[in-house]
C-alpha cells in the first residue's frame, strides 16, 4: 500500500492547501446537519447552500486557506490577494453560490513524485477562491457525513490519524488474525466514477445547488500546456473537499466489511483486511473485487494487493513483528526513504558550516520520529543515529579537503602526532574515514549534540515519555 510521508510531514503539514485541508467547526453546522441529511425532511433540507455562504462559515474557510498556503491557480491569484478579492467581491461570490451560478475554474496540473519513487501522482490544484469555496463546503458538510462513518475508517478525521489505524491493525493481529489482505485500488483518485459518488452524496443532502456545485468541481477542467481537458471521472488530489468525497464513496466499502463481520483498518485508499487463515484471505480478497468493481466501478491493483502476513507488508509507514503480541516499528522502506532524503541535504551541505546543515536536519528528524512515535521497536532509530553521526563526520572530512587541513583539524581535536599523520595521509575515503576510531575521537557525539544534532532515539524516548 501507499505510504504516507512523515520526511514532508516535517516541513510541512500534510493538510495543507495543496493537500487535503482540515475541518473547522461553524456554530450551526451540526443543527443543519440534521436536516440536510433527510432526518427532518422540508425546507431546511433545501437551505444547505446558505449555511454554507454564511459569513463566519466563510470567514472560517478563507482563515484555513490562508493558513494553508500553498500555490496558486490557474488565475494565478495567491492566498495574500485573497483577503483584498473578497473585500470586493465577496458579497456577489455568495450570491452567485445562493442561485446557484457559480462555476468553478479548472484545476491546474501539477505532479509530484510519488513517496515510494515509483512513479508521480497527478494533483489538481483550484484557484484560491475554489479553495475558499471547497473548505466552506467541507466544514458543513463534514458533520454531516462523518457521524455516519465507519469505526474503521481513520483518514481525514477529526480525531484520527494514521498513527491509530496502525494501533488497530496491531490489535486486529494481537487477537488473531495474522493474515492480512492488502488492498490497492488501482489509480483511486483518477478513477472514481461521478455518477456513483454523487448518488452518495445525494443519499444525505438535498439541496439541489450544493449537489450541482460538488459535480461542478467535479468536472471541472485541468489545465495543462495552455489547454483545458475536460474530466470525466476522478476527484483529483489537491483541493479540501476531495478526502470527504474519497470517504463518502468507500464507506460502501466499509459498510460491506462490517455487514461480513470483517476485522479491517481504511485510512483513505489503503484498506487492509485481518483474517485467520491464507485461504480466507484469498476468498476475501475475490469477493471484495468483484464488490469494488460491480458496486463501486472501482478496480483492484492485483499486482500490488496481496494476502500476506502483516510482517511481510507495510501500512502507513509501519510494519509489524511476527510476535504473539506483535511490536510496531518503521517499515524498511520508510528508513531507506528517509536516508535518501538525509543525503540529499547533506550533498547540499558540503559548502556550508557544519553547524546549519543539523539545523536544517533538526525538523526533518523531529517530524519523522514524531510520525512514528508508536513504534516500540527502537533498531531503526538506533541505526540511523549510528548511520547519520558517520555520515556527518565523513562530511567534515570532506570539508577539510586537504592533508595538511585535515592533520592540524585531528591535531587540534587531541589526536597525538603519529595517529593524525596516519589518518590525515591515508588512502581511505570519507565514508570509511568516518567510521574511524579517530575521527569518533576527533568529533566525538557529544560534539554533534552540542552543535544542535537531534537524536532519533532520544527524540522518540522524549515523545514516549509523552505518550
Amino acid at each position: 500500500m501507499r505510504e504516507r510521508d512523515p520526511g514532508k510531514r516535517a516541513e510541512r503539514p500534510e493538510r495543507a492547501g495543496e493537500g487535503g485541508g482540515g475541518t473547522a467547526r461553524v456554530p450551526g453546522a451540526a443543527g443543519q446537519a440534521r436536516t440536510a441529511s433527510g432526518e427532518q425532511a422540508g425546507d431546511g433540507a433545501q437551505g444547505l447552500m446558505e449555511e454554507v455562504v454564511r459569513r463566519e462559515n466563510m470567514r472560517a474557510a478563507y482563515r484555513r486557506v490562508v493558513q494553508n498556503g500553498g500555490a496558486a491557480g490557474v488565475d494565478g491569484m495567491t492566498v495574500e490577494q485573497l483577503g483584498a478579492y473578497c473585500r470586493e467581491h465577496g458579497t456577489g461570490l455568495r450570491q452567485a453560490l445562493v442561485a446557484g451560478t457559480y462555476r468553478p475554474q479548472p484545476v491546474r496540473r501539477v505532479e509530484i513524485a510519488k513517496p515510494d519513487g515509483q512513479g508521480r501522482r497527478v494533483l489538481g490544484i483550484p484557484t484560491v477562491v475554489d479553495r475558499m469555496i471547497q473548505q466552506a463546503l467541507l466544514q458543513v458538510l463534514d458533520p454531516i457525513f462523518d457521524p455516519t462513518f465507519s469505526d474503521g475508517s481513520f483518514g481525514f478525521r477529526r480525531g484520527r490519524g494514521p498513527q491509530d489505524a496502525v494501533i488497530r491493525a496491531q490489535g486486529h493481529i494481537a487477537a488473531g488474525h495474522r493474515w492480512v489482505v492488502d488492498l490497492d485500488l488501482e489509480q483511486f483518485f483518477d478513477r472514481v466514477n461521478h455518477d456513483v459518488l454523487m448518488a452518495r452524496v445525494g443519499r444525505q443532502v438535498r439541496d439541489k445547488r450544493v449537489l450541482r456545485l460538488i459535480g461542478r468541481y467535479l468536472r471541472a477542467g485541468m489545465l495543462e500546456g495552455g489547454l483545458v481537458s475536460p474530466r470525466l471521472e476522478g476527484t483529483p488530489q489537491g483541493g479540501p473537499l476531495s478526502p470527504l468525497l474519497s470517504n463518502v464513496l468507500l464507506d460502501e466499502l466499509d459498510k460491506e466489511l462490517e455487514r461480513r463481520g470483517h476485522r479491517f483498518v481504511r485510512y483513505a485508499d489503503d484498506c487492509n483486511v485481518y483474517v485467520k487463515s491464507a485461504a480466507a484471505g484469498e476468498r476475501v480478497m475475490a469477493s471484495l473485487e468483484r464488490f469494488l468493481q460491480g458496486r463501486l466501478r472501482l478496480q483492484v491493483n492485483r499486482a500490488k494487493s496481496a494476502v500476506a502476513r502483516p510482517w511481510g507488508r507495510r501500512f502507513l509507514g509501519y510494519t509489524v513483528t511476527p510476535h504473539q503480541a506483535p511490536k510496531l516499528k518503521p517499515a524498511p522502506r520508510s528508513v531507506d526513504r528517509l536516508r535518501n532524503k538525509l543525503r540529499g541535504m547533506l550533498r547540499r551541505g558540503r559548502g556550508r558550516h557544519l553547524g546549519h546543515t543539523v539545523c536544517d536536519l533538526a525538523p526533518v528528524i523531529r517530524g519523522w520520529v514524531a510520525y512514528y512515535r508508536q513504534a516500540t521497536v527502537t533498531a531503526s532509530f538506533e541505526g540511523l543515529d549510528a548511520w547519520l553521526r558517520r555520515k556527518l563526520r565523513g562530511l567534515l572530512w570532506r570539508q577539510w579537503k586537504t592533508p595538511r587541513t585535515r592533520l592540524r583539524e585531528l591535531r587540534r581535536r587531541g589526536l597525538d602526532q603519529g595517529h593524525a599523520s596516519a589518518v590525515a595521509y591515508g588512502s581511505r575515503g570519507p565514508w570509511a574515514v568516518a567510521g574511524s576510531r579517530a575521527m569518533h575521537w576527533a568529533v566525538p557525539t557529544v560534539w554533534l549534540t552540542q552543535l544542535g544534532l537531534v537524536g532519533f532515539l532520544d527524540e522518540h524516548r522524549r515523545l514516549a515519555r509523552a505518550l
